[in-house]
């Protein structure tokens, strides 16, 4: 699968504040590929910087295979923040100033309002709508001139439950088109529901990165009744490679393992020091608990 964007070695600083440092990752084509961290993560900054809006200290990106002009230009929609429409005027009218602007003939403007759920509001002023409402005429707005690739900043900052639904679904039905989405968020559910692959940012440094499945592929596995002394199974667990830690919590030992590692290679390994695991719990982890982890572990450097 070929990438949509690969970005190499980029830094932005800003006099004493380094709001990116030597990132590096690439956005699979098709792909939802989210940029996950803190409010001044450097996930804004990463953005404008591929979209043109800010300049580089250093590093390079290129945006299918070649750096960005005005022909690859036409092939991005993007919203970084909310954009300007005029409050008296309908949704529709302001769809087709948007398209004059971008030069994208008017017909284009009902597939888009049909798109993100507002042909039956394209009459109404846009001071009438609601929050959501005004960030899916945005990103209807971004879609206009049929782009390969969406990019969102935030799209679902400021949101109440309802419209953060309608604008995840909205996402996930522009990917279905087979359009390739790259968007900004602090919110670990929205990326966790929407996202196929992920980084995780941190301070301008990126901590993280790659499917999102493959990220919280690890497990937590409890033993319980192990045929030994809880310290002796812990001792062992400790010792095996595909442990990444072991502790004693409640009378049970809880294992972290590498990623890809299964309960059948954990019993396996305990037979081959001859404990037979008279019971194993497995636990799927959440992001939030993965992405706890990268925080604690990049607090520790």
């Amino acid at each position: 699968m070929a990438n949509v964007l690969d970005i190499q070695g980029l830094s932005k600083r800003y006099k004493s504040v380094q709001a990116l440092d030597q990132l590096s990752i690439s956005v699979p084509e098709g792909s939802i590929y989210g940029l996950l961290g803190p409010n001044g993560s450097g996930k804004t900054t990463t953005l404008g910087i591929v979209l043109d809006v800010i300049n580089p200290t250093a590093g390079t990106f290129q945006w299918f295979g070649q750096p960005l002009s005005k022909e690859t230009k036409r092939r991005i929609g993007a919203l970084l923040e909310t954009p300007n429409f005029y409050p008296y005027l309908t949704g529709l009218q302001n769809l087709k100033i948007v398209a004059d602007i971008k030069r994208v003939d008017h017909s284009q403007v009902q597939t888009v309002l049909e798109t993100v759920g507002l042909a039956n509001r394209q009459h109404n002023d846009f001071k009438g709508y609601s929050l959501g409402m005004k960030q899916r005429l945005a990103i209807g707005a971004a879609l206009l001139g049929n782009p390969e690739v969406l990019v969102l900043d935030e799209p679902t900052n400021g949101l109440d439950p309802e419209g953060i639904a309608e604008v995840r679904e909205l996402i996930l039905n522009v990917a279905k088109q087979g359009k390739t989405i790259l968007l900004a968020s602090h919110l670990l559910d929205e990326v966790e529901k929407v996202c196929t692959h992920m980084a995780v940012l941190r301070a301008g440094h990126l901590k993280a990165e790659g499917p999102v499945g493959t990220i919280m592929s690890a497990h937590d596995l409890v033993i319980i009744n192990g045929g030994a002394p809880l310290e002796k199974l812990e001792e062992i667990a400790r010792s095996l490679p595909i442990v990444t830690d072991a502790k004693i919590i409640h009378h049970q030992v809880q294992l972290i393992l590498q990623t890809g590692v299964d309960s059948a290679e954990v019993n396996k390994a305990f037979f081959a020091q001859g404990i037979a695991l008279s019971q194993l719990t497995v636990r799927k982890k959440t992001l939030e608990s993965q992405f706890m982890e990268i925080i604690k572990a990049d607090k520790k450097i």
